[in-house]
């Protein structure tokens, strides 16, 4: 090869930013050259390098988007914690097939049990796979709609929050939202309806909800559009919180008796 097709190739990778393959391709070529490697296996191999390059990197745009406040994944979920916790239907769920079918899933249960984990999981799996996804708190949420109906721009704010292929609303219940907050939220579940998945988590049973939304009939017309196509997963046991700090204080008093008894 001469040089001067050598830097062509080189500034024609660069200009159609084939990042990967102008990263691997002097040592491949001088591999398959010594190996008497064909030019359709050449190509067949840096394209697909390209291609899983591309894809990672496209995956990982996604997930650093959705504004997750951390990263839990699926796979860090002690089942074993939580029998609960159904873990072939958690499997079922990751297969994203209720993202393809706009349906909704529901996690209740008390504070610190893993309902976040398990949104979160579901969300970075739904990331990576390229799904427009979305995290935000039901507070933070209100805060947003209420803002946004102040300045005249809700149906605006309606429409972003619609477009989310994935949108994970969490911690419903832990505090109180007035009749506007519950009628800004009806709107964009009316929205989303049978069109994008919603995942939602709660600290309160659903016969509760008429005090988390301030109005029976705003909470039964909420309700009735989630659960019309949903999973619901009611996770009842320990808190992960707790066991934290149960595990840290049988660490303490072992330390503590371990240095008294010497």
């Amino acid at each position: 090869m001469s040089n001067v097709a050598y830097e062509r190739i080189k500034n024609n990778l660069e200009k159609l930013k084939l990042t990967k393959i102008n990263e691997i391709i002097d040592n491949y070529l001088e591999i398959a050259l010594k190996e008497e490697t064909n030019i359709v296996d050449i190509l067949d191999y840096l394209l697909d390098q390209e291609t899983k390059f591309k894809d990672t990197r496209a995956s990982e745009i996604q997930v650093n988007v959705a504004g997750f406040p951390y990263r839990k994944t699926l796979e860090d979920f002690e089942f074993e914690f939580q029998p609960s916790v159904d873990k072939r239907l958690v499997e079922e769920l990751s297969t994203l097939r209720f993202v393809y079918n706009a349906e909704n899933v529901v996690f209740l249960g008390p504070p610190g049990v893993g309902k976040t984990h398990l949104a979160i999981g579901l969300g970075i799996t739904a990331a990576k796979n390229r799904h427009l996804t979305y995290y935000i708190s039901c507070q933070d949420l209100i805060s947003e709609l209420n803002k946004a109906h102040f300045e005249n721009q809700l149906q605006k704010k309606l429409k972003h929050y619609a477009k989310y292929k994935l949108l994970i609303i969490d911690e419903i219940g832990y505090l109180p939202m007035d009749i506007q907050g519950a009628n800004l939220f009806f709107q964009l579940i009316a929205k989303r309806y049978e069109k994008c998945s919603t995942i939602f988590t709660s600290n309160k049973s659903f016969s509760q909800w008429g005090e988390v939304f301030s109005d029976n009939t705003i909470a039964a017309a909420i309700l009735d559009r989630i659960l019309h196509h949903a999973t619901v997963v009611n996770i009842k046991g320990e808190s992960y919180r707790l066991k934290d700090r149960k595990e840290y204080m049988s660490s303490r008093k072992e330390i503590t008796n371990t240095l008294l008894n010497k």
